[in-house]
């Protein structure tokens, strides 16, 4: 972790990334994906933030995807949502820079709603780099590593489990229920997908978990991981330590591997889902 621990002087965190650290082989795909959300959004489209590897400067050709968060002046639309993933799989197909194009869609007001406040906002005013339109930053508050922070935007990790077993399920069918090892060939290609984003999700979990203590902000998976470590070590907590450093490996190289995800959604998951919960609370509920 850096020297100020991601913060500014007064212990804000401070925002990460900028056009300006775009490496310049990922310049062209930040161009074109500006001009194609303009002229698929048009006046829908409040604003568009760049997040992840590409604005904070770590991307690696071939290797890192491109992440957008478009921000509509109104709720997003079923045709909305298809309208991205159309503009997803063309960017995907036309640049080999990027392993994917992924793009979240919301609503200005969810981003601005009380529930969001210290999540979506938090999101937007922190991890994301401003592409096109005003910025909502502007109108949301500044942001410490405390543990309201903590619980709003990785509390709800109980309620995501069952989820995540329905989509392991959904690739693996009976071998899945039957509890078989490993995964065919056919599985592979559907499962890393599913690694990487449980593997990011865990380490970042398990991070905030200990954030409000280091007092400190890091987007870096395998500084996540040894921070976590720093704070709940082998001699008492027996595996944790090494799983999250083996989660933040498989997030940037994942394994189409079944046995992985059970042991996230069957053992790291639950315990990381309880001590969170012990430490922080739970999130508050969507409506």
């Amino acid at each position: 972790m850096a020297a100020d621990k991601g913060l500014d002087a007064l212990g804000y965190i401070r925002r990460e990334g900028s056009l300006g650290r775009v490496p310049t082989a990922f310049r062209p795909v930040v161009a074109a994906a500006r001009d194609r959300v303009l002229d698929v959004f048009g006046g829908r489209l409040h604003s568009a933030y760049l997040y992840g590897s590409v604005p904070r400067g770590s991307a690696r050709v071939g290797r890192s995807d491109l992440d957008l968060l478009l921000v509509l002046r109104e709720e997003p639309t079923e045709a909305d949502r298809a309208d991205a993933r159309t503009l997803d799989e063309a960017l995907d197909k036309e640049f080999t820079q990027i392993d994917g194009a992924g793009t979240l869609l919301t609503g200005r007001a969810q981003v601005l709603s009380d529930l969001e406040r210290h999540d979506l906002g938090w999101f937007v005013a922190c991890l994301c780099t401003p592409l096109l339109g005003e910025d909502l930053a502007e109108e949301l508050p500044r942001y410490r590593p405390d543990t309201l922070l903590a619980r709003e935007t990785n509390g709800e990790l109980a309620l995501l489990l069952p989820r995540w077993r329905e989509r392991i399920a959904a690739v693996t069918g009976d071998a899945w229920a039957a509890g078989a090892d490993g995964a065919d060939g056919s599985q592979e290609a559907a499962l890393r997908p599913l690694v990487r984003y449980m593997s990011r999700h865990l380490v970042r979990t398990g991070f905030t978990l200990v954030m409000p203590r280091c007092n400190g902000w890091t987007s870096d998976l395998t500084e996540m991981a040894e921070v976590f470590a720093a704070y709940y070590p082998e001699r008492d907590h027996p595996r944790r330590a090494a799983q999250l450093r083996q989660a933040a490996v498989l997030s940037r190289e994942p394994v189409g591997d079944r046995v992985v995800l059970r042991s996230y959604v069957d053992d790291l998951g639950p315990w990381l889902a309880e001590e969170y919960a012990r430490v922080h609370g739970v999130k508050t509920p969507c409506p």
